[in-house]
């Protein structure tokens, strides 16, 4: 079964987020009180554990938030979803609008390690139906869209 790990957030842009006992998911705009929350299709990031635990077994002491993602998951491939797939994360409903991103700048992280999970393995969403999300809500894919 697929689940959140962690919940994330940050005052500013380009700062690791910090994680927090749950976050309120707000349709249309994100997670409320996070720098990256708006008007715009990347309302909220999802980067899986699976990933983070890769750049761990490369020497890293990085954990959920350090890769400025919002929702750290287990169990579920997420670079592997189509854009406009739908998630259900507890009892918010999520919209896949972007797998990876581009890097402008070489974050701490890819300075470390010479490598960076997020541009590749971390995807990108909005908020159809607002809720609030904690650790361990269970994460399921719908079909059908």
């Amino acid at each position: 079964m697929a689940e959140v790990i962690a919940v994330c957030i940050s005052a500013a842009k380009g700062e690791r987020k910090t994680p927090v006992p749950s976050a309120e998911l707000r349709e249309n705009h994100g997670i409320v009180g996070d720098a990256h929350a708006g008007d715009w299709h990347r309302q909220v990031s999802l980067l899986a554990q699976e990933s983070i635990d890769r750049m761990q077994a490369l020497g890293l002491d990085v954990g959920s938030g350090d890769f400025a993602e919002n929702i750290t998951t287990r169990g579920i491939d997420l670079p592997r979803l189509p854009v406009g797939s739908r998630l259900l994360i507890g009892e918010a409903l999520l919209e896949v609008t972007q797998i990876g991103k581009e890097c402008h700048a070489r974050c701490a992280i890819y300075q470390q390690a010479g490598d960076c999970v997020m541009p590749r393995e971390g995807i990108f969403a909005r908020v159809l139906r607002g809720a609030t999300v904690a650790p361990q809500a269970a994460i399921a894919v719908l079909k059908g869209v």
